[in-house]
């Protein structure tokens, strides 16, 4: 993808494929393949990598680097040459499991994205900003715990497997790394959208009290309290204290009659 910072440490993306945890018979996204070289690391051990990279000359040129370096799985490897965030299918077998560098200032759409457009994937691995690790992998009442966290937690089970220092990039990035694998599992009973819509009303002041961060949403802040104590959730809490199936029941929960 364009802006990325390419992984070139035989080392590390060795560890990148044996911490995604990819069997013989896993069909594996990739975004953002860059120059190739965690392709060449995945296409041996799965049995098809679908790449989907935003630049059309590194799309162009990775059918031509996995032929000259591994001849013998090139037939594994499917590229899509478009943007991650804007795509809506993936060719070929249902896709099982996500591996990916992506892209620092894209990171958290295109997982989400990808998460939600692809029901098959079982687990993901992704390196991230460190920052953006700690914010995926929060836990409810932790300082980093926000948006990212609920939103990523409504997929699976997420958490921090590794930091990744800078010197294995190129161009080496000016901040740290991290991994994060997500396991998926089943949601919450509830609507994702309108869950998630509760959970963006309740972090874009979250120093405010859940009964005045979500009064725009409710209609009031009375409305907000009403629906919060049928729900079962204290109005005078943050929304940094709530799960993401506190989350999805308050959504589900109906505006309270006065």
């Amino acid at each position: 993808m364009l802006g990325q910072n390419f992984l070139h440490d035989a080392n590390t993306i060795r560890r990148i494929v044996r911490t995604a945890e990819v069997r013989p018979d896993d069909v594996v996204v990739e975004v953002g393949p860059g120059l190739g070289s965690l392709t060449l690391g995945l296409l041996p051990a799965v049995s098809r990598v679908v790449a989907v990279e935003i630049d059309p000359r590194l799309a162009a040129r990775l059918p031509v680097t996995v032929a000259d370096r591994l001849p013998a799985v090139a037939d594994r490897l499917d590229v899509v040459a478009a943007d991650a965030l804007r795509v809506t299918g993936i060719p070929g077998p249902p896709p099982t499991a996500l591996v990916a560098n992506l892209p620092y200032n894209v990171a958290v759409p295109v997982l989400l994205h990808l998460l939600e457009l692809l029901p098959t994937l079982r687990r993901a691995l992704v390196l991230v900003q460190a920052e953006v690790a700690e914010r995926l992998a929060a836990a409810p009442g932790t300082p980093a715990y926000g948006v990212p966290s609920v939103k990523a937690a409504w997929y699976g089970e997420v958490r921090r497997a590794g930091a990744v220092g800078r010197r294995v990039f190129w161009p080496e990035p000016n901040v740290d790394s991290g991994l994060v694998a997500l396991v998926r599992r089943p949601p919450p009973q509830g609507d994702r959208a309108a869950t998630f819509a509760v959970v963006d009303a309740a972090f874009a002041t979250r120093r405010k009290s859940l009964r005045a961060a979500l009064a725009r949403w409710a209609g009031s802040p009375a409305a907000a309290e009403a629906r919060l104590r049928a729900a079962g959730i204290d109005p005078a809490v943050r929304g940094e204290q709530l799960s993401v199936a506190d989350f999805a029941r308050l959504a589900a929960t109906p505006p309270v009659q006065a």
